[in-house]
């Protein structure tokens, strides 16, 4: 697995952060407030978009979703040409990698249009408590609330197609959603010509989709999302770091947050993703800056 080339600034911080680690006698930790993810080595590759120096650290408050994209230094708005409305924002290396990736399927006749970009903490949670609290019905219609009165069974069901505020891939600014928001809308017609373009060419610009069909190499997590794709040199660092680091006790601060433990937000959401986005060939990527 590869990822992108680090910033000197990067390199700079990794040198001080071992040179601290090692005057403790200890290895260094993450915590909520320090510690820059960017922790491993990466081979350099001009190819990736990515190669621009970030300007903060990337913790578990930012993997958790607790910052504001719109004020963030590494975030940027993107054009209302490629989206829905206004108001969305995307990573910077990651719009970078999608701008790209819409100019060679425009010009395949393929139109993508993302529908829904990054979505901090409090965002996801009023997601969430509306879904909890039967304001905004679940799947076939149904009022959580009413259809689920107990708090395990009612998250399960909201955890089909909905992450827990703080467990979502929609907090780090690498995943996407494009077009439309039901999968049987790709199984043919239009639907069905984007997401075989997109099957056989997101990969040249490093999106890979994370939730596809259950089976025996996904058995858990969210439902298959054909609308829902990742940019993987970067998500699979923060993937990475939610592994080391994240725990299910963290997920807190919103309605349900009590059964994230007995559901293993972590392990069976968080990181129960398609197998073939953990080892996307970066190094064969065609996209340029």
């Amino acid at each position: 697995m590869s990822f992108p080339l680090l910033s000197l600034v990067h390199i700079l911080s990794l040198y001080l952060a071992m040179c601290q680690s090692s005057s403790r006698g200890t290895q260094a930790t993450i915590d909520h407030d320090t510690s820059t993810f960017i922790n491993r080595k990466t081979p350099v590759n001009d190819s990736l978009p990515g190669v621009s120096p970030y300007t903060t650290q990337y913790n578990l408050s930012y993997i958790m979703g607790h910052f504001d994209p719109a004020s963030h230094p590494d975030f940027v708005l993107i054009d209302t040409i490629h989206a829905d409305r206004s108001g969305l924002y995307l990573h910077k290396d990651t719009y970078s990698a999608f701008r790209m990736m819409y100019k060679a399927a425009h010009n395949d006749g393929i139109r993508l249009q993302i529908r829904s970009a990054t979505r901090n903490f409090k965002a996801q949670k009023n997601i969430w408590e509306h879904k909890w609290t039967g304001e905004t019905l679940i799947e076939n219609g149904q009022n959580a609330s009413i259809a689920y009165p107990d708090p395990v069974q009612r998250a399960t069901m909201i955890l089909k197609y909905s992450s827990m505020p703080g467990s979502s891939r929609h907090h780090w600014g690498t995943d996407i959603d494009l077009n439309a928001f039901d999968n049987t809308w790709f199984e043919s017609g239009n639907g069905l010509q984007l997401y075989q373009w997109l099957s056989q060419n997101a990969s040249r610009f490093g999106f890979c989709q994370p939730y596809s069909a259950k089976g025996k190499e996904r058995p858990f997590g969210y439902e298959e999302e054909r609308w829902h794709w990742s940019y993987m040199p970067l998500s699979q660092q923060l993937s990475q770091m939610a592994a080391d680091s994240l725990k299910d006790a963290m997920i807190s601060g919103f309605m349900g947050s009590e059964v994230a433990s007995q559901l293993n937000i972590v392990e069976r959401y968080v990181l129960g993703i398609n197998v073939e986005c953990e080892k996307v060939p970066f190094d064969k990527l065609r996209v340029r800056k």
